[in-house]
């Protein structure tokens, strides 16, 4: 604990000047930097609840609203990483929630950001396990959907008296698949302390888009020739780009939208869609496309069920480069064909039920996913492999019992008022 308290505390001043190097690009403003640093007016005996960014968050949803119910007298804390997630929540405008930018890992931060706080209970999401913020904390902490691949778990066990101070000061632990479990316990969490297999993204529920809106993009990316990148990472455009511009060669009515995981890579992905010739427009510049638009890059947050309700296949991104990919419940609700690649660490269960039953189809390269789109021509197999995915998906929903335990959990612990 203490070499890694050194490092964070010499990491200090790089980390100070990446929060300025933000506001000087005009990515964040000092007010962002000051939260940050643990500054800001706080409501003290909040339940504070952490998520990386917006897919975290967004999948924790439900438990939020659940903790509102089960604890009304209690303020309730959500922090992230990112401003976009921060915004995102400030956005669902629900009463009695807070929403800021999560204190950095340095003692110091921390013990100024719960003086103001003081919170009763720390929540933290999947793999957001912070060495300091855990052995500080003075509340208890729960990790609910906790993630832990064999790579990280390896990184853990070159530090194993860290893991071996971290672990045994999490109250419960939910991991996210039965081989996560068994890595934290490897790794030194106490046997009493593991609790039921827990995915919270098996259980959003993302509302429909505005129909008017939906019908305009239909009007011109029709859904059956509309492929959609959803949540692409760095490598991810370029082998879709080089698929569809394969796969346009049979298919010259395909249409695809690019929706990035992160939309300060925009300017990045416009290069390498210039790069095909085909003719683009983009969601922050063009409200809606042009006839004769080949290619869309969607660069604004909060629109993904338009995009799955517009596509008639998926392709989701993450899947191809090293990230663990991202959930096939989202875009399997809106009725899309799913695509994907090898890596779906984050997914294992679920995309191991699709494959089962050939409810979605897996490749591992540029090549073989223009024969994957090229495949997927017919409506009626788009929405026979959609329909399948969706039965096996809500197979695996068990979301509002795992809530209903968390919640249990947490009342037995700290009580359902003050």
């Amino acid at each position: 604990m203490f070499l890694y308290r050194l490092i964070a505390t010499l990491a200090a001043p790089i980390l100070l000047a990446m929060g300025v190097w933000r506001i000087l690009r005009g990515r964040e403003s000092w007010g962002d930097l000051s939260q940050r640093l643990g500054a800001g007016t706080g409501q003290k005996g909040a339940l504070w609840l952490h998520g990386a960014s917006n897919g975290e968050l967004t999948s924790a949803r439900r438990l939020i609203e659940a903790l509102q119910e089960a604890f009304p007298d209690r303020p309730l804390l959500i922090t992230s990483n990112t401003v976009t997630a921060r915004d995102m929540v400030r956005g669902w405008g629900l009463e009695g929630v807070s929403a800021r930018l999560a204190p950095v890992d340095l003692t110091w931060v921390l013990a100024r950001f719960r003086a103001r706080w003081k919170p009763t209970v720390m929540i933290v999401l999947e793999n957001e396990i912070w060495p300091n913020r855990i052995v500080t904390s003075q509340a208890p902490v729960f990790v609910v959907a906790a993630r832990m691949s064999e790579n990280s778990a390896g990184t853990w066990r070159k530090f194993s008296s860290l893991a071996q101070k971290v672990l045994p000061r999490i109250e419960y632990l939910y991991p996210q698949d039965a081989a996560s479990g068994a890595r934290f316990a490897r790794l030194g969490l106490p046997a009493d302390r593991l609790g039921t297999v827990t995915q919270l993204k098996s259980g959003v529920s993302q509302s429909p888009p505005d129909l008017a809106t939906l019908q305009a993009f239909q009007s011109v990316f029709a859904r059956v020739d509309t492929i959609l990148a959803a949540s692409t990472h760095e490598g991810d455009e370029a082998l879709v780009l080089r698929a569809f511009r394969a796969a346009r060669q049979t298919r010259p009515n395909l249409r695809l939208i690019l929706a990035p995981r992160h939309t300060r890579r925009s300017a990045e992905i416009q290069a390498l869609i210039a790069e095909t010739g085909l003719r683009f427009a983009v969601r922050s510049q063009t409200p809606a496309p042009a006839q004769g638009c080949v290619i869309y890059l969607a660069n604004t947050l909060g629109e993904m069920p338009l995009w799955y309700a517009t596509a008639g296949v998926t392709i989701i991104g993450g899947t191809f480069s090293a990230r663990g990919g991202h959930t096939p419940f989202e875009p399997a609700q809106f009725g899309s064909a799913l695509i994907h690649g090898p890596d779906v660490a984050n997914f294992a269960e679920s995309y191991g039920a699709l494959s089962e039953n050939k409810a979605a189809k897996c490749v591992t390269n540029a090549d073989d996913l223009a024969i994957a789109i090229m495949e997927l021509a017919d409506q009626s197999d788009q929405q026979a492999m959609a329909k399948r995915a969706s039965e096996v998906l809500a197979k695996l929903d068990d979301s509002a019992a795992v809530i209903a335990r968390i919640i249990a959990d947490l009342t037995q612990r700290i009580g359902p008022k003050r």
